[in-house]
C-alpha cells in the first residue's frame, strides 16, 4: 500500500494559492533528492553507477540542473533534449543519445557534442558514416529481444516494437563498430514501461548479462557498460507498492557476481535511464473547480485539461486525486473529473469516488512528476501552465505560464510565398 501525501501543509497550500493562479505544476525537490539518495545508496556497490535521467519525463533545465547536482546524467531522444542537457551542465560522458528514426543532422550534432551514441538499428551504422564524421570511439546499441520477452501495455510487445536491433543482428552490429574503430562498447535495452514487478527488472538484467557473454564470444567485443533502461514504475494507485531500490539492487548484484565477475567479464559499469521512478511521485497538478454539473452523470469541471495532463486520456492511466481541505472526508460521491477541451475523453478520472465537491474547491492530481507537463499540447489553443519547485522550505518558479504571444510567435503575420 502507498500512502498518497501532499508536499505542503494545508496552510502552506492556502498561502501559495493566494499568490499564484491555478492550474500549475508543483514539484517536491526535497522528495526527489531523498529518492535519489536511496537509489545511489542502493547501487553504491556498482563502481561508476549512474542514472541517465530520461529527459523526456521532465524536460525543464532547472530540474536537470538540480538532478545533475544529485549525480544524474541525461538520456536524450532529440537534439533539443541534448541542448537542454548541455545547458544544465551535463558532461559528455554523462549524456546518452538514444533516438529512433533519427534525422541526419541530429546524428551529426550528437557526434560533434561527443555524447554517448546509442544506435537503435543496424542501418544506423551507415547513417552515422554518412555524416562524414569519424565513427565514434564510444558506441552503444539498443537491443530488442523479440519473442524472448514480453512487454507491457505501455511499451507493447517487443516483436511489434519499432525499437532496437534483433537477436540475429546484434552480433554484426558490434563486429562492424569494432572494425570501424570503436573502442568502448555499451549495451542497452528497455522492454517495459512503468513496471512494478521487480522480477521483470531482474530478468532484464539477467538477459543483458547473458548477452554480454555472447557478444564477447561471438564478436570479440568486451562490453564496458550496460544500460538496463528505464521502465521502473511508480505506484499510481494506493493499493500498489513501488519498487524497493535496495531489494532490486541486491538481486542484480547477485546476478552480476555470478554472470559477470565469475565469468571474467568485468568490470562492467551498471547504468539505468530511469525518469518516472525518479521524479514521477513528486509532481502535482494543482487545479481549481470551475463547475459541478449534474447530467446523466455528475461532473467536476477543472481549469486544467488534458492539454496539461494527457496520460488518463491516452492510456486510461490512473492518477490519485486529493481535494484540499477534505483529505479526511468520506469519498461518498462519484464523479467524472473533466477539463474544458472539445473532446469527450478530456477526463482526469471516470467514476471516481471523492468527497462532495463544490465550485471553487482545489484538486491536487498526484504522481504528475513525469510524462505529464512534458506531454502537454495546444489543442483548442490552450496555453501551457507554469511549473514550480519546492526545495528547502522555499518555492521557486521554474517555468512561467505560456502566453498568447508565445503561442503565435511562430505564425507569420502574412502568408509568405516560397
Amino acid at each position: 500500500m502507498t500512502r498518497k501525501s501532499l508536499p505542503l501543509t494545508s496552510s502552506e497550500f492556502s498561502s501559495l494559492l493566494e499568490r499564484i493562479p491555478t492550474p500549475f505544476y508543483l514539484y517536491d525537490g526535497d522528495g526527489i533528492r531523498e529518492n535519489a539518495r536511496k537509489l545511489y545508496s542502493a547501487f553504491s556497490w556498482a563502481d561508476g553507477f549512474i542514472d541517465f535521467f530520461a529527459v523526456k519525463a521532465l524536460p525543464n533545465v532547472n530540474i536537470l540542473r538540480f538532478l545533475k547536482g544529485l549525480g544524474f546524467g541525461a538520456d536524450c531522444s532529440s537534439l533539443p533534449e541534448l541542448l537542454l542537457a548541455k545547458e544544465a551542465g551535463m558532461e559528455e560522458g554523462s549524456i546518452v543519445f538514444t533516438s529512433n528514426d533519427t534525422p541526419q543532422e541530429e546524428f551529426e550534432a550528437a557526434i560533434d557534442m561527443g555524447v554517448i551514441l546509442n544506435l537503435d538499428d543496424i542501418t544506423h551504422i551507415d547513417r552515422v558514416l554518412e555524416t562524414g564524421r569519424a565513427f565514434p570511439k564510444r558506441i552503444c546499441f539498443r537491443y530488442n529481444p523479440g519473442p524472448e520477452r514480453t512487454g507491457n501495455a505501455i511499451i507493447g510487445n517487443p516483436v511489434e516494437a519499432k525499437y532496437g536491433v534483433t537477436k540475429d543482428q546484434v552480433i554484426d552490429c558490434y563486429k562492424r563498430a569494432k572494425a570501424l574503430g570503436s573502442e568502448v562498447f555499451g549495451l542497452h535495452t528497455m522492454v517495459a514501461s512503468n513496471e512494478l514487478d521487480e522480477n521483470y527488472i531482474v530478468e532484464t538484467a539477467r538477459m543483458v548479462f547473458s548477452l554480454v557473454k555472447r557478444i564477447r564470444q561471438e564478436a570479440g567485443v568486451a562490453i564496458s557498460f550496460v544500460d538496463l533502461g528505464g521502465g521502473v514504475g511508480i505506484p499510481y494507485r494506493e493499493k500498489d507498492d513501488g519498487i524497493d531500490f535496495p531489494s532490486l539492487s541486491g538481486r542484480i548484484r547477485e546476478l552480476y557476481d555470478e554472470m559477470i565477475l565469475k565469468e571474467g567479464l568485468g568490470p562492467l559499469r551498471i547504468t539505468f535511464e530511469m525518469g518516472r521512478a525518479i521524479t514521477g511521485p513528486y509532481g502535482y497538478l494543482v487545479s481549481s473547480v470551475r463547475h459541478v454539473t449534474h447530467k446523466y452523470k455528475d461532473y467536476v469541471g477543472l481549469d486544467a485539461s488534458m492539454a496539461d495532463l494527457m496520460r488518463p486520456a491516452i492510456y486510461g492511466a490512473y492518477h490519485h486525486i486529493t481535494v484540499l481541505g477534505k483529505e479526511e472526508s468520506a469519498r461518498d460521491h462519484i464523479y467524472d473529473v473533466t477539463g474544458s477541451l472539445c473532446e469527450n475523453n478530456d477526463k482526469f478520472a471516470v467514476d471516481r469516488h471523492l468527497p462532495e465537491i463544490k465550485r471553487g474547491d482545489v484538486l491536487v492530481i498526484h504522481d504528475a512528476g513525469a510524462h505529464s507537463h512534458s506531454m502537454g499540447f495546444n489543442y483548442n489553443a490552450k496555453l501551457r501552465h507554469a511549473e514550480y519547485l519546492k526545495l528547502d522550505g522555499r518555492i521557486y518558479k521554474i517555468r512561467r505560464d505560456e502566453t498568447y504571444s508565445d503561442y503565435v510567435r511562430t505564425m507569420l503575420p502574412e502568408m509568405e510565398e516560397i
